[in-house]
């Protein structure tokens, strides 16, 4: 939220008005003459520090009569400095209202005033006031991004989703049409407001823009959980995890379990191995009444992939060999769960000119992750862009490896 601060009080500081109706002074709006004794004091007051004298002054010019438009203007302008001063925001906010309300502020001062207003809105959580102002300087075209956020929070802490959606959105657009980054309270205001009406599709959409701006993992955690909740196809779902283990947003023993039992019901052991061995090694993950579960399926994968190990040379030869791509792309697959990511590209990048491949979407994706694992991004994006040429991939497949992408640079 934007806060109201002293620091930027200087907004609210007014020019002493001397000039107004000095010798020399540029023609327009000057104050009466009945009142300058009244204001000339006012504003030396002010300037020393003596506020409550400078009220004073400014009450008894106020008790004159006829008083012009300007005048009026010119005194509340001068209050509002001295109670934003004293730190009397209520009767500053009056003030400036006042001022507005005698139509004699030029657009420069009208501008100054609404932004004070909205600032002290914002401070004393006067929420609707605080929209009503921040429109004013949105319509005029002086607001910031601060504005627009401020107004979308607004909305929102009125608990008026719809409004803080709408004004969200307008904020964003805002943002990047002056090449600024959005703010990411923007977004999680949509989030928030997703997830509290029950909005499944809205809540995913969030967390995608949220990924796209910030990688965090916390929010890639949330939004796979999503994505995985009604995957049915397990082909699929070690899909999902695969997005899960490399973005680090595994946060359970159990996510490590069944990816590693998914991968072995796939024929790759040495990747399940190593998934396992990394829910092992990492602090606190996997609870004392789980260890033994853990190492059990931890050896026996481990003694599947010593198998595959020893026989990879053999594996190499008959892949090499093959007129088909098939046997390339699983032994690039098994390179990668050992490790051996160059390989893992020399083999499924020969499998790939071959063709003849079954899971075309499993070559890219391997294929994609051994770059990413040896640096090279621009290649990786390469093979994950491949993906959308695969027939029959899985549209949330797609969507989740593409947004993978994107976030590699």
């Amino acid at each position: 939220m934007i806060q109201f601060k002293k620091a930027a009080i200087g907004l609210l500081c007014v020019v002493l008005y001397g000039t107004a109706y000095a010798a020399d002074a540029p023609k327009g709006p000057q104050i009466s003459r009945s009142i300058a004794k009244e204001i000339i004091a006012a504003q030396k007051a002010l300037q020393a520090n003596q506020f409550t004298e400078g009220l004073k002054s400014l009450t008894a010019a106020e008790a004159i009569s006829p008083l012009t438009p300007f005048d009026h203007k010119t005194i509340d302008e001068l209050k509002a400095f001295a109670y934003v001063k004293t730190n009397d925001y209520k009767s500053a906010q009056h003030s400036y209202e006042d001022a507005l309300a005698t139509g004699a502020a030029n657009a420069e001062e009208t501008n100054r005033y609404v932004r004070a207003v909205f600032s002290i809105a914002i401070s004393t959580q006067q929420y609707a006031k605080a929209i009503d102002y921040g429109k004013k300087l949105v319509d005029s075209g002086s607001a910031g991004a601060d504005i627009y956020l401020a107004v979308t929070q607004s909305y929102y802490l009125q608990k008026d989703c719809k409004d803080a959606v709408v004004w969200a959105d307008k904020s964003i657009a805002f943002a990047r049409t002056a090449h600024e980054v959005p703010k990411e309270n923007l977004f999680l205001f949509k989030l928030q407001c997703a997830f509290d009406n029950n909005d499944n599709p809205g809540t995913i959409a969030a967390l995608e823009e949220l990924i796209r701006l910030t990688g965090k993992t916390d929010f890639w955690n949330k939004l796979l959980r999503l994505e995985r909740q009604d995957e049915r196809d397990d082909k699929n779902l070690l899909m999902i995890y695969r997005i899960m283990y490399n973005t680090n947003s595994m946060t359970a023993a159990s996510d490590y379990m069944e990816m590693a039992q998914l991968l072995g019901d796939a024929s790759l052991p040495g990747e399940a191995q190593a998934v396992v061995q990394k829910s092992l090694d990492t602090p606190n993950l996997v609870a004392a009444d789980q260890k033994d579960r853990t190492n059990r399926l931890l050896n026996s994968v481990k003694g599947r992939a010593d198998a595959d190990r020893k026989s990879l040379a053999q594996l190499d030869a008959e892949a090499k060999k093959s007129a088909a791509g098939e046997l390339d792309v699983k032994l690039g697959e098994v390179y990668y769960g050992f490790g051996d990511y160059p390989n893992t590209v020399s083999a499924i990048t020969r499998g790939l000119q071959k063709g003849q491949i079954k899971h075309m979407e499993e070559a890219y994706v391997y294929l994609g992750l051994a770059q990413v694992n040896l640096k090279n991004n621009a290649e990786a994006k390469k093979a994950f862009g491949q993906l959308k040429s695969v027939s029959g991939i899985s549209p949330r497949v797609l969507k989740l490896w593409n947004l993978y992408a994107e976030r590699l640079g």
